[in-house]
């Protein structure tokens, strides 16, 4: 067997851990950082596959075929994996999001071999079956029931992006719509996973207290034999510039009005990115923060406001939502908002906002790495999004080199009524059932998993 061959090594903070990338000779990316100081392992599979990887018409087949990837294989009866990671004291999940798929086991250290071993066989010995698509096509079209259907923010954060983006596939829901959910058979499913499912279309994260060279020779081992396939060349996707602001409206049983605007912004790779975010942080990232202190906490107009710049590897959304206290309209509060930026576009933030932002921003990134399975779920997400994990080391200098007069500028570029799309949810009157308290606080965005355009894990 070809001995894999190493492509990078990287310092991991100042605690003298290293990263190391290498690659197998079927393309397999193996990334590993030794840290033993807990004795347990974070192991991640990252697929380069998400629903902007969708043809009309499939949508939802990235988030259906997760689902099936916990089925039955050819030497694994249904189940048998989740039980086995769960007697070895471990835990597993997965997400889909919008440019990748990835597959997640936390485990004591002793338990190396159980996750190469599962991981490698549903890889390549997955069965699938019309029995496990009907049975998985029931679990996401109730999924798509509760999460889009009979959830207000969940149809807003959908139609924002529909409305958003007309050329784009990010325009397409993670989720799939129920039609071609519905529409999917057993042959998309299995071109599905012989094409996208490939050793040289993934990339293999392991994170904690491991022996670096038997954990790559075990990998090697188990992985070697797989076959690459001819990963399909994705079009470029160029999303047309928007040129006037795009609005919808839509009654809701809701007690009071609901906004979800974007306006369009940088992929994850330009450095505007986290300019951007870190304006979002100025401006309603914390209780502390300009419209946060002003529109929630003194005036009162919203209970709920926050923001989040998408990570995605295309150009996306700045996504913000805002729920309005009783009394208290959308247009209202827009116009309080649009007042806000256009002063904020005049004068830019002050040394001190920038300040506290920034160091709210690193703490946060900091707190990312703190356990193995944070660590391997940034390095996966860097090496997927951005094809290199080295990237996400340069944040912190990044962000300590953002200047009042970059953040001008960027506010400037982006901030613009014409490149922003708005989806307003206003009460029609119904009883709402399950619609959150007026008055509950929100300092930033909800966690949640990946199936959402706005939510991620």
């Amino acid at each position: 067997m070809n001995r894999a061959a190493p492509l990078s090594s990287s310092p991991f903070g100042e605690g003298g851990l290293t990263c190391r990338l290498y690659a197998l000779a079927n393309g397999l990316k193996v990334l590993l950082l030794r840290d033993p100081s807990s004795p347990v392992f974070a192991y991640q599979t990252w697929f380069s596959v998400g629903s902007r990887h969708e043809r009309e018409g499939k949508t939802g087949i990235a988030h259906l075929f997760e689902h099936l990837m916990f089925n039955e294989t050819e030497n694994l009866p249904h189940g048998e994996f989740d039980k086995q990671i769960e007697r070895a004291g471990g835990n597993t999940n997965a997400a889909t999001w919008v440019d990748w798929t990835y597959y997640q086991d936390d485990l004591p250290a002793s338990e190396f071999g159980l996750a190469v071993r599962l991981e490698s066989d549903r890889m390549q010995h997955l069965l699938i079956r019309d029995r496990q698509v009907e049975t998985e096509r029931g679990v996401v079209t109730s999924e798509r029931q509760m999460r889009v259907e009979d959830d207000v923010d969940g149809f807003m954060s959908e139609e924002l992006f529909r409305l958003a983006f007309s050329k784009h596939p990010y325009g397409h829901p993670t989720l799939g719509y129920m039609q071609d959910i519905q529409a999917l058979d057993l042959s998309d499913c299995m071109n599905f996973y012989r094409t996208y499912y490939a050793p040289n279309n993934a990339t293999v994260v392991v994170v904690g207290d491991i022996d670096e060279g038997q954990a790559l020779a075990l990998i090697e081992e188990q992985y070697g034999s797989i076959p690459s396939q001819a990963i399909p060349t994705e079009p470029k996707h160029i999303e047309p510039t928007q040129t006037e602001q795009r609005m919808v409206c839509f009654p809701k049983p809701i007690s009071t009005d609901k906004l979800l605007f974007g306006y369009k912004s940088p992929a994850r790779s330009d450095p505007d990115h986290l300019r951007l975010e870190l304006l979002g942080e100025i401006l309603m990232g914390s209780s502390a923060s300009i419209l946060y202190r002003d529109l929630v906490i003194e005036r009162e107009v919203f209970s709920a406001l926050s923001g989040s710049v998408m990570p995605f590897r295309d150009p996306g959304l700045w996504e913000i939502s805002a729920t309005l206290h009783r009394g208290h309209s959308a247009q209202e509060g827009l116009s309080l908002f649009d007042e806000h930026i256009r002063r904020f576009c005049e004068r830019g933030p002050t040394e001190a906002e920038l300040h506290r932002a920034r160091a709210r921003m690193l703490t946060s990134f900091y707190l990312s790495l703190k356990t193995a399975h944070g660590k391997a779920a940034c390095l996966g997400e860097a090496q997927t999004t951005l094809s290199d994990y080295r990237e996400m080391f340069r944040t912190p200098e990044l962000l300590r080199n953002i200047t009042v007069s970059e953040l001008l500028e960027t506010a400037r570029k982006y901030l613009r009524l014409e490149q922003r799309t708005i989806v307003l949810a206003e009460p029609n009157g119904e009883d709402p059932e399950d619609d959150e308290e007026d008055d509950e606080e929100d300092d930033g965005p909800p966690d949640g998993d990946a199936h959402g355009h706005g939510q991620k894990e």
